[in-house]
């Protein structure tokens, strides 16, 4: 599993914090903002090739130190990304109610959500049916 992130909260603590669809959301959003860094980063990287040419033997040094770096940030956000969205559509594909089928009405059942858990265990708002998530 990829280290986790501080600024984006486990299962548990968000949905005990703002429920299951504001988490949700703000993973989504989290991950797309990783994907516009990557973007970014690959401008770059693709800028720094282009300063190679007629650049004198110190500038082509200091192009290749971007270029790195660029790429460097370029794959880790790209990661980072994936990693964050795959992981949000999972509890995502799990959040549906076993019993009447409500998607995302989720409440979780300790209050005090354990920060290494494998399964969270939450309850149905609407018809109280209680099962475990699993986060990887």
């Amino acid at each position: 599993m990829a280290a986790r992130n501080p600024l984006n909260r486990t299962l548990a603590e968000g949905i005990a914090r703002v429920g299951f669809r504001k988490w949700y959301a703000r993973e989504l959003l989290s991950s797309h903002a990783h994907m516009a860094l990557a973007l970014f980063a690959a401008v770059a990287l693709i800028a720094s090739f282009e300063a190679f040419h007629g650049a004198s033997a110190g500038e082509k040094l200091l192009n290749t130190a971007f270029v790195l770096v660029s790429a460097g940030i370029t794959l880790w956000a790209l990661r980072r990304y994936l990693y964050l969205l795959m992981h949000a559509e999972e509890m995502a594909n799990q959040a549906n109610c076993p019993q009447c089928k409500a998607y995302g009405l989720l409440r979780l059942q300790d209050s005090t959500p354990d920060r290494h858990a494998r399964l969270v265990p939450v309850c149905c708002k609407r018809c109280e049916f209680r099962w475990n998530i699993e986060e990887e």
